[in-house]
C-alpha cells in the first residue's frame, strides 16, 4: 500500500508526462560519445546546470580521463544514504545505415523512443532524476540521503572510476548504490540483480613469414599464423566448452542454495530463446542450466578473427600474419588481474609463437540476496508496478558496481528500467514510453521507502 506522501509524488509524475518526455528528448540531442571525445564536456556541463538547478550540491569532478558529475542531497539526518550510479557518455552509433531514424534526433514510434542512449544509460538514469526532482517539487525535501555519481567513461571500460572513487572514499559514502542500467527480463518482469560479472580482454598475435606468400608455393613448408592462433585457442577451451587454462576456476566460489533457489524462479522458455536467435542448439556443455551459465560460470568468447585474404571468390594465399581479439566475463571472486596472468602463462606455454596482449578488465562484483535492504528494494518495485521483482544473484554482463561493494564497502544493486529488446549498443536503440514512466515511479518509489529504512545503531 502507498502513502499519501507518495502517492502525492505519483501525481505530479502523471501530470507532467509530456514535459518529462520533452525533456528526455532533449537529452538524448545530445551526443556524448566516449569512445570519440563526442560531446562529453558538453553534457557533463548541461548535467551540472540541470542538477544544480534542481537544488543539488552538484560538481564537475576531474578525473585522468572524462569528469564524473557528482550530485548530493544531504539533508536528512538518520535516514539512510543511497548512492544512484548511472553513465552519461553513449557508445559510437555506427552502423549509421542500419539507423530507421537518425540517433541523436529522437524519433517516437508505437510508443518507443528511437534514440543512442534512449536505454543506456540515458533514459535510465534521467528517470532517477526526474523520480528525485518530483520529490523536491512536492514536498520540498527527499525522504532520505542522495548521492548521484554519473560516468563519463562506462563505455570504454570505466578506466578511471576505481581510483576516483579511493580518493572520493569519504565524500562519497552511502549506505548503499543502486543503478538502474540494462533491460528488464525477457519476460518482461522487473529485476534485481546483485552483482555483476567482471570482464578482462586482450589479443592474441602471431605473424611468422615477412610478407604474404602463394599457398601452392609455400604451402606446407611456411607456418600459417591463423592455424597457430587456432592451435592456440583450442588448447584454452575444448569441444566439450571446458575452459582448460591451468587454474582459471579456483577462486570460484560455488553458489550457494540461495541462489540457486533464485535463479530456479527466474522465467525461462528455452526452446523459445532459440527460435528468437534461430538457433538450433545451445552452446555446450548442454547439461549445464541456462541461468546458472550466466550467473555463477565464466566465458571465454572469441570476438574476432582477423587475418588472410575475405574478400570475394577466392585467394590462393598463405598469410604471413593473423591476430584475434577474446574477453573472459569473471564471476565473483575471480581477479582480472590473476586471471591474466594465467592466460599469459597458458600462452607462453603451449603456443610460445604468439603475442599476448592484455588489454581492458573490470572486478566482478557480489551482494548477498539477504541483504537487509532487499525487502525495501522489493517493496518499492511492488509500490511503483504492482508486483514484485524477479530477484538475480548476479547480472550477466559487466559493470563497475565492484568499487561500491569492494571499495566504498557497501552492498549494490541493479535495478533495469529498460525494455527487454532496447537495442543497446546496436542501431535503433530504444526505450518504450511505458518503461520510462515506471521507471521514474520506480524511483520515486525507492527513495521513499529507504525514507522508512531503520539504519543499524551505530
Amino acid at each position: 500500500m502507498t502513502s499519501d506522501t507518495l502517492n502525492s509524488v505519483f501525481e505530479h509524475i502523471e501530470a507532467n508526462r509530456a514535459p518529462f518526455l520533452d525533456r528526455l528528448i532533449d537529452y538524448l540531442r545530445h551526443p556524448s560519445i566516449s569512445a570519440e571525445n563526442v560531446g562529453i564536456a558538453e553534457v557533463g556541463a548541461l548535467l551540472v546546470e540541470m542538477l544544480s538547478g534542481m537544488g543539488l550540491e552538484t560538481t564537475l569532478a576531474p578525473t585522468e580521463g572524462y569528469p564524473m558529475v557528482v550530485a548530493r542531497w544531504e539533508k536528512a539526518p538518520g535516514k539512510a544514504t543511497v548512492l544512484l550510479y548511472g553513465h552519461y557518455d553513449v557508445q559510437p552509433a555506427d552502423p549509421i545505415d542500419k539507423w530507421h531514424s537518425p540517433p541523436f534526433e529522437p524519433t517516437i514510434r508505437d510508443g518507443r523512443l528511437y534514440a543512442r542512449g534512449a536505454g543506456d544509460n540515458k533514459g535510465q538514469h534521467f528517470a532517477q532524476i526526474l523520480a528525485i526532482e518530483s520529490h523536491l517539487h512536492v514536498h520540498g525535501e527527499l525522504p532520505c540521503n542522495v548521492i548521484l555519481l554519473l560516468e563519463g567513461e562506462e563505455e570504454i571500460g570505466s578506466p578511471h572510476i576505481a581510483d576516483f572513487v579511493k580518493a572520493n572514499k569519504e565524500a562519497l559514502k552511502a549506505d548503499l548504490a543502486v543503478t538502474a542500467d540494462g533491460p528488464r527480463h525477457a519476460s518482461g518482469a522487473s529485476m534485481i540483480k546483485f552483482g555483476s560479472r567482471g570482464e578482462v580482454s586482450f589479443e592474441l598475435r602471431c605473424r611468422h613469414a615477412n610478407r604474404d606468400l602463394h599457398s601452392g608455393n609455400y604451402g606446407g613448408v611456411v607456418p600459417n599464423p591463423i592455424w597457430t592462433l587456432v592451435h592456440a585457442l583450442g588448447s584454452m577451451k575444448n569441444a566439450d566448452g571446458e575452459i582448460t587454462i591451468d587454474g582459471f576456476d579456483d577462486e570460484i566460489v560455488p553458489p550457494s542454495r540461495e541462489e540457486l533457489i533464485a535463479v530456479e524462479r527466474l522465467p525461462l522458455d528455452v526452446e523459445a530463446v532459440k527460435r528468437s536467435l534461430n538457433l538450433g542448439r545451445l552452446d555446450v556443455p548442454e547439461h549445464r542450466p541456462f541461468y546458472e551459465r550466466l550467473c555463477f560460470r565464466p566465458t571465454l568468447t572469441i570476438n574476432g578473427f582477423h587475418g588472410g585474404y575475405g574478400g570475394p571468390g577466392s585467394k590462393s594465399v598463405l598469410p604471413n600474419e593473423a591476430f584475434v581479439k577474446c574477453d573472459i566475463r569473471l564471476v565473483d571472486a575471480q581477479d582480472p588481474a590473476d586471471i591474466l596472468r594465467k592466460v599469459a602463462a597458458h600462452v607462453q606455454k603451449h603456443a610460445p609463437e604468439v603475442e599476448f596482449v592484455a588489454q581492458g578488465s573490470i572486478h566482478p562484483s557480489k551482494t548477498p540476496i539477504a541483504s537487509p535492504f532487499t525487502a525495501t528494494l522489493c517493496g518499492a518495485f511492488v509500490a511503483a508496478q504492482g508486483e514484485k521483482p524477479l530477484l538475480v544473484p548476479a547480472g550477466f554482463g559487466s559493470l563497475p558496481c565492484y568499487v561500491f561493494t569492494k571499495i566504498l564497502g557497501i552492498p549494490a544493486f541493479q535495478t533495469p528500467y529498460a525494455n527487454p529488446d532496447e537495442a543497446n549498443h546496436a542501431p535503433n536503440e530504444n526505450l518504450t514510453l511505458d518503461c520510462f514512466y515506471s521507471g521514474i515511479r520506480t524511483g520515486a518509489a525507492l527513495l521513499n521507502e529507504l525514507g522508512s529504512f531503520q539504519l543499524p545503531a551505530s
